[in-house]
């Protein structure tokens, strides 16, 4: 069996709503015009795009903790079906959100 090297399409079986396609026709019909300073633009998004992606990436990181805070935190991890470090990342992202206040 001979394989083609097709590209892939993400567009090939794409349904588009009622909404989708009365913009994909004002298009096809030439009644968008390209603002005056689109190179600006595209040069934001694209540093815009870099950055939201750099903010989704996940950081390794090291710190000190108590043995037996770690110790507790692996039993709730547990009871709770999931593992240890995906607890301590959502108490962090909650911490940061202002979900959670700490007493020190």
């Amino acid at each position: 069996m001979k394989k083609t090297n097709k590209p892939f399409d993400p567009f090939a079986n794409l349904v588009l709503d009622k909404y989708e396609k009365k913009i994909e026709e004002s298009l096809e019909k030439g009644e968008w015009k390209q603002a005056e300073n689109h190179e600006e633009m595209k040069s934001l998004l694209k540093d815009a795009a870099k950055r939201h992606r750099q903010l989704q990436e996940s950081k390794k990181i090291t710190f000190r903790v108590n043995q037996g805070d770690l110790i507790k935190l692996k039993v709730k991890a547990k009871r709770t079906n999931i593992p240890y470090q995906t607890l301590l990342g959502a108490l962090i992202r909650d911490y940061v959100e202002g979900d959670y206040t700490i007493k020190l």
